[in-house]
């Protein structure tokens, strides 16, 4: 498997070797503790499986938190233009299809989103720093893989188009999500439409498809670790978001699954 993920990859120098790894194992590890029950101090999962009362630390609206937390690896792409003017196309859709990712969700935040909690500023800290670190890398990976020769299969067009269907899908279902309450309604629902009457969070799915996207377009060992880190991550919040709406709705359909329809 590996052999053939190298195949498909430009030829990584080892800081890229060593940082895809990192990321891997970081990024699995907090989807590991996901499952086990040490949560991300945000949104639904504020006051549940932290290591210490939610009370002691200090708190951010989830608005302002996402906000910050997008912005870093937004800015990261937008600078990445003026830092590598010179590239070619491959290296400037990469660039192009971070950044955009990033813009989008800021976007979301300020007009889609509608929030109900807080979001700790430690787990706060430690997404900030996980999206900006990997977007820098994204760029650096793929600024390092200028002048070497191609990979043997070109899967940039694929990647693209995968990209476009990932983030339409994200935004679609962020939209449903949207209109389940009002700006002063606090209350969670069992979401409907789209691939909702089929998995709990479909906004997951689609947003691994983007990243597995931008990986094809890339074609770095970097690009395709983080989505791999991401998806596990994915994994264990949509398998315990699943758990909770089942604890919290007796009507909630057993036959909806977590991130992929039918499977898992």
């Amino acid at each position: 498997m590996m052999f053939i993920l190298l195949k498909l990859c430009f030829p990584p120098p080892f800081l890229i070797k060593a940082m895809s790894v990192i990321c891997v194992l970081s990024l699995g590890n907090v989807g590991l503790s996901e499952v086990r029950g040490n949560h991300m101090q945000y949104s639904k999962f504020l006051n549940i499986g932290g290591r210490k009362p939610v009370g002691k630390k200090i708190l951010v609206s989830s608005r302002t938190g996402m906000l910050i937390a997008y912005t870093p690896p937004f800015l990261a792409g937008a600078a990445s233009f003026g830092i590598f003017p010179d590239g070619d196309l491959r290296f400037l859709l990469v660039k192009s299809t971070l950044t955009f990712h990033f813009f989008k969700r800021i976007l979301e935040v300020l007009f889609v989103h509608r929030y109900s909690g807080g979001m700790t500023v430690e787990s706060l800290i430690t997404i900030t720093l996980s999206y900006f670190i990997s977007s820098v890398f994204f760029i650096y990976a793929q600024q390092l893989a200028q002048g070497l020769p191609e990979p043997a299969m070109d899967l940039m067009y694929p990647g693209l188009m995968l990209f476009l269907i990932g983030i339409s899908g994200n935004f679609y279902h962020h939209r449903l999500l949207s209109k389940l309450r009002s700006n002063r309604d606090k209350e969670y629902r069992v979401p409907k439409g789209g691939l909702f009457e089929l998995v709990i969070c479909p906004h997951y799915l689609f947003e691994m498809l983007g990243f597995l996207g931008i990986s094809l377009v890339a074609q770095t060992l970097y690009a395709f670790s983080y989505t791999v880190g991401s998806s596990l991550y994915l994994m264990g919040r949509s398998y315990v978001t699943r758990r909770w709406y089942l604890s919290r709705f007796k009507d909630f359909p057993k036959d909806v699954k977590a991130l992929i329809p039918c499977v898992f």
